[in-house]
């Protein structure tokens, strides 16, 4: 595991949010499209959006702008294209099905000092709707 700080200003707006299972995964030397993926969850389909607008707000703050972005009508995954790094915003049954980290199982993970200080925080208290909206967005899934 590789710890990397220029990527501190993305996780940071993540975790802004309060998203949760937050991966950083170096993709550079396994594709030529993204040297970075930031994969993490929201509990809700609204706080999956809300993570989105606050990710594009805080970071336009700095003068990063998203070359694109996917799916925040719905809320389901939510993809920020940021050129070298990648943002994929889930709703965690939707990460479960997808499973993008089985499919980098090469990538290596990287720690940000944002992360190490999520870690020492407590955790949240789960969502006690979270149960009931997994079974509706399995159906819409399959």
């Amino acid at each position: 595991m590789t710890y990397n700080s220029s990527l501190d200003l993305y996780v940071k707006a993540v975790l802004g949010r309060k998203a949760y299972n937050v991966v950083v995964l170096d993709v550079a030397e396994l594709t030529n499209f993204a040297d970075v993926f930031i994969i993490c969850s929201g509990h809700s389909n609204r706080q999956v959006t809300a993570i989105a607008e606050f990710v594009q707000t805080e970071l336009r703050q700095h003068g990063i702008k998203p070359l694109g972005a996917e799916g925040e009508k719905e809320g389901h995954w939510v993809l920020l294209d940021y050129g070298h790094v990648i943002i994929h915003v889930f709703y965690e049954s939707v990460r479960k099905f997808y499973d993008l980290e089985g499919l980098w199982t090469d990538a290596k993970r990287i720690k940000t000092i944002s992360m190490l200080e999520q870690q020492d925080e407590p955790d949240s208290e789960p969502n006690v709707w979270e149960e009931e909206e997994d079974e509706d967005m399995e159906a819409e899934i399959l």
